[in-house]
């Protein structure tokens, strides 16, 4: 060893003193320079492509196959939301009108982002912790608040899965048990539960025999012990889908994401066979011109869009991370999205069919109600037989002679009519009605069915299968990042996490449960969610540069993405979602949060809105879902944490055993790597090459050049674990 290195420099002074890459390496024995990843020989190419994909093999699980990452990315895009928000939205919104804003949003805020997310998970092979800090240190603080929303949506969506198991192993009975309100006995007579005989069976089962709810929030009344039950199966079933990783639930996928599509074919032939299917589908697609005007429509559909395509919460981030780099992940996005869209429109199908059934079946209960008051009225002569047309055969009395036979009543006792209670029974009203809940209109729906306890457990099993789906990705979203930036073990940290969430998730199996998804779902998760989106749109397209992202994409997949995408990441998508979080700032100061309670007395919903504590609870959730983005920034603005920018990591493999030199700051290690002086230096992560805009070609080609853009022999592996 010379005399003057710093090996022999350290053996006889105290100062600190930094090895250097040359003295490190000349203790290590000779190694096959040709096959390391760093490639000394400038051999580029196809060499040094097949090292890196040989480390990443290592490294990084894989999916088996593309169907399978497909399946999964299908999986957990389309879930609950697909199958019954869409469709409430269409019909709250203006039918075919809310169609309209969402396509729109689709294309210019949804298609662009996912595609986004895809391109940076694959490129950056790293969850959404790792993928944020690559891409801008200061801004890494989004991965972790992608996590804590993950973690909240997580929280509430499996106690979903848990209503879903409840109904599904009830639905083993004939009849339904939603079918019929329930008798009680006083004394020797047997009466209707009175709270079943004001609302409905379907809807006193599901808040009185599934929730037990309370009053209100304030009202905790205890732990609901069949839902924690079921709160147990659903934190089961998800842990044993995701303790192996991709491993484990990549097998899942093939069931839980096909599955559905079964059902749902299955309930579209048998729902357009129903009498009235028509028209329930008919006042689908009739367009309310007017709501297309309506911000709040406008609002509703963009988080429609996030929430269905998975924007924000990292899970897309997490799958395309085990993709192979130049897998074409813009065929991804493409092929996804639409199939998340036919989705959406196949179930409103499905459910408007259904519905348009319930809809004719509950009309003709009316008629047949109200003839009968007409005749009581007829029979005690407080209503004259010549208001009655004489076509009219109250044996086979129709929608239309009812229809005719009320006009008529209607305008000669115009002054006594509202105190006969009549009621007009509109086919229109019913339809009118909404979609509600899965768990009351759909489940009522189905009583009509024949044979209909088949049907409801294939319902329900779709809707845990949808859920599953859906909470793989989201804990793909939380697990992945996490094992990434910490090295934690995989098993027991997967395990952890469904445990801890079990315990939280006690709080949303009270009887009071129910009032808390809805805070959780309409205010804590969507406000948090739609910043991270914002900021991740920023991060890429302002601060790491649209030109040199796609630059890398295009060296990435082999062709350059369509200009159209340029200028949505740069312009269009960041100033559409500037706006509609203004409008929901705005729209949360003018009406403040609140929540439909149902209340027992009077078995009825009644808006109520959030007590202080309450509120209090969802500031503090919504806060500490955004505070590690401000919290990462400051410290990495003042220097108080480090961003791994003045760390190089030097990877060479030889046989299995990789070894890592990190935190080289002195001029000779730059010199010795590149044989050039420091200001020549590239940055230890991937090279950048210049990209002038849409159409324009990098300056800077090196593709005639096999020593890279630096003319020197030293090729750096283009992973990014130097910024990790």
């Amino acid at each position: 060893m010379p005399k003057n290195s710093k090996v022999t420099q350290r053996e006889h002074s105290s100062e600190h003193v930094t090895e250097s890459v040359a003295d490190l390496l000349a203790l290590e024995e000779p190694v096959d320079y040709k096959q390391s990843v760093l490639n000394v020989a400038g051999e580029a190419g196809g060499k040094q492509k097949a090292a890196e994909e040989e480390l990443d093999s290592e490294d990084r699980p894989a999916w088996n196959s593309k169907l399978q990452y497909i399946l999964a990315q299908i999986g957990f895009s389309v879930g609950l939301g697909n199958i019954w928000r869409f469709p409430y939205l269409c019909q709250k919104n203006g039918g075919g009108a809310y169609l309209v804003p969402y396509l729109v949003l689709l294309i210019i805020i949804g298609i662009p982002l996912f595609f986004l997310e895809l391109a940076v998970g694959q490129r950056i092979r790293r969850g959404s912790i790792g993928v944020w800090h690559y891409v801008c240190p200061r801004l890494g603080g989004i991965g972790f608040s992608s996590c804590i929303v993950c973690l909240f949506v997580g929280l509430y969506y499996n106690v979903i899965i848990g209503w879903s198991v409840f109904y599904f192993f009830k639905s083993f009975q004939y009849p339904l048990p939603w079918s019929e309100c329930p008798v009680v006995r006083n004394g020797t007579v047997a009466v209707v539960e009175a709270e079943c005989e004001k609302s409905s069976a379907t809807t006193y089962f599901w808040y009185r025999e599934a929730l037990d709810i309370s009053n209100s929030i304030s009202e905790s009344g205890g732990l609901n012990w069949k839902m924690t039950l079921c709160l147990l199966v659903a934190w089961s079933i998800v842990g044993m889908a995701v303790v192996k990783g991709i491993q484990s639930s990549g097998k899942v996928m093939y069931f839980s994401s096909l599955f559905p599509y079964v059902v749902l074919a299955c309930f579209l032939v048998r729902g357009l066979l129903l009498r009235g299917a028509v028209d329930g589908i008919l006042h689908m697609f009739t367009p309310k011109l007017d709501k297309m005007l309506d911000p709040q429509v406008w609002r509703e559909a963009a988080t429609q869009v996030f929430f269905a395509l998975g924007l924000g919460f990292g899970g897309v981030i997490a799958f395309s991370s085990y993709n192979k780099q130049d897998n074409n992940c813009h065929f991804d996005a493409a092929l996804v999205s639409f199939i998340n869209f036919f989705t959406s429109v196949l179930a409103t199908l499905v459910v408007f069919a259904v519905l348009g059934f319930k809809a004719n079946i509950m009309n003709e209960k009316c008629v047949v109600e109200n003839a009968e008051k007409i005749l009581g009225y007829l029979n005690t002569n407080v209503l004259s037989r010549d208001l009655i047309p004489p076509h009219v055969n109250f044996s086979h009395l129709t929608t239309k002679d009812y229809a005719e036979m009320y006009n008529v009543i209607m305008t000669v006792k115009e002054n006594q009519f509202s105190a006969l209670g009549l009621n007009p029974c509109l086919l229109e009203d019913e339809l009118n009605k909404g979609t509600g809940l899965a768990f009351i209109a759909f489940t009522e729906a189905m009583t009509h069915f024949p044979a209909s306890p088949f049907w409801s457990v294939m319902f329900f099993l779709m809707l845990i299968n949808l859920g599953l789906g859906s909470m793989i990705g989201t804990m793909a979203g939380i697990t992945t990042p996490i094992i990434d930036t910490f090295k934690v073990p995989k098993e027991m940290f997967t395990v952890g996490c469904c445990v801890f969430a079990f315990f939280v998730g006690l709080l949303f199996v009270q009887r009071s449960g129910n009032y808390f998804v809805t805070m959780f779902d309409d205010y804590s998760a969507t406000l948090p969610l739609t910043v991270i989106v914002i900021l991740e749109n920023i991060a890429v397209a302002w601060i790491y540069g649209t030109k040199k992202f796609m630059q890398e994409l295009t060296e990435m997949l082999g062709f350059r993405p369509y200009r159209f995408y340029f200028y949505m990441w740069k312009f269009v998508s960041p100033l559409c979602m500037a706006v509609l979080t203004t409008a929901s700032i705005i729209q949360l100061g003018v009406t403040p949060p609140g929540y439909s309670a149902w209340i027992k007395e009077e078995a009825a919903e009644r808006y109520l809105y959030f007590p202080n504590w309450a509120m209090a609870l969802l500031i503090t959730l919504i806060i500490v879902a955004t505070l590690p983005i401000p919290v990462v920034f400051v410290l990495r603005h003042f220097h108080l944490l480090s961003d791994g920018s003045n760390t190089l990591s030097v990877s060479y493999k030889k046989g299995r055993m990789m070894k890592d030199i990190s935190n080289l700051e002195e001029n000779d290690e730059t010199r010795f790597i590149l044989s050039k002086v420091p200001s020549e230096a590239p940055s230890p992560m991937p090279t950048h090459r210049s990209y002038l805009g849409p159409g324009s070609t990098s300056p800077l080609d090196t593709s005639g050049n096999p020593n890279g853009r630096y003319g020197s022999g030293y090729l750096l592996a283009s992973t990014p674990e130097s910024e990790l």
